[in-house]
């Protein structure tokens, strides 16, 4: 298992030292752009239910885009995004796109899904017909188009993914994830991740790679889960970390994703409680002050 791991470690720093990808150019803007949590640890109110997941819905001037679709641990029927999406008064029909960031469970709306390769709303999952999916791996769907998004790629104008980065983690292996970028007119890209398990200093450079401009906001999971584990038997610490089960993200590292993300300089920061502990977030909502935005189900963010 060590050798396995350390060499799955090799492939994910030689495919991201091999590979370079051209800036995107001209893609088009968006005037407005709100983000919208779906599926989250907290929530706005007791009206909505919080879960170890994450779905986004992100609209983006007249487009719709659901990003990931949350966890469903106890397999309910309508799961947790489906209930928050009529609270919410969102409908599957209503979507323009999906994009899933990568290929876990919390993500892919559970473990029945992961183990098939597919994603899905609840167990009764939604008629998603003449919708397109965009995913970082082989997924299908019974009724929705998958297209497989290894490299960056423009959905809509200013719209887009930033492609796949693998990383490697213990017991999954290589893992391909990708984030969300939307170009904001005036602003620049706001990037918006699912875990985080490419690293955040990946994160940033690639987006730098493909926009001319400074990032102007990131929100999202960065898999931080120093203190505490949102899910049973502390998973979230010693699996899905980057690192053997044995080695703890530690304080240290945390601090010092906080003062490159300083570095970065982005005017709106939010950062996901589903897989990252509140000691996690505490800090970079102190290093952010009034640039930071709380991530709770029905809390939009709008730009």
């Amino acid at each position: 298992m060590f050798a396995k791991f350390k060499d799955a470690q090799k492939k994910a720093d030689e495919a991201w030292a091999s590979y370079r990808p051209e800036p995107f150019g001209d893609i088009g803007s968006v005037d407005k752009l709100s983000i919208l949590p779906r599926s989250e640890w907290y929530t706005e109110n007791s009206d909505l239910l919080g879960e170890a997941g994450v779905s986004y819905l992100i609209q983006a001037d007249g487009k719709r885009i659901l990003f990931d679709v949350g966890a469903n641990w106890k397999k309910e029927d309508p799961s947790p995004l489906v209930r928050n999406m009529k609270t919410l008064g969102v409908t599957a029909d209503s979507l323009d796109a999906i994009v899933i960031s990568h290929p876990h469970c919390d993500h892919l709306g559970g473990m029945a899904a992961q183990r098939v390769d597919t994603f899905m709303f609840s167990l009764t999952d939604a008629d998603l017909t003449g919708i397109t999916a965009y995913v970082p791996a082989p997924l299908t769907h019974p009724t929705a188009t998958t297209e497989l998004t290894v490299r960056p790629n423009v959905i809509f104008p200013g719209v887009t993914t930033i492609g796949v980065i693998l990383r490697a983690l213990w017991p999954f292996g290589l893992t391909p994830e990708q984030a969300i970028a939307v170009n904001v007119r005036d602003e620049g890209p706001v990037v918006i991740i699912g875990c985080g398990h490419q690293g955040m200093s990946r994160i940033l450079e690639r987006t730098r790679q493909l926009f001319p401009g400074p990032i102007y906001a990131l929100v999202g999971g960065l898999h931080f889960p120093v203190t505490k584990s949102r899910v049973k038997f502390g998973m979230q610490k010693w699996i899905g970390t980057g690192k053997l089960p044995y080695q703890r993200i530690k304080r240290a590292e945390v601090d010092a994703a906080v003062a490159e993300l300083k570095a970065a300089n982005p005017s709106v920061v939010g950062i996901s409680a589903h897989d990252s502990c509140d000691w996690s977030l505490g800090r970079f909502r102190e290093a952010f002050g009034d640039r930071y935005r709380e991530v709770a189900v029905g809390r939009e963010i709008t730009f």
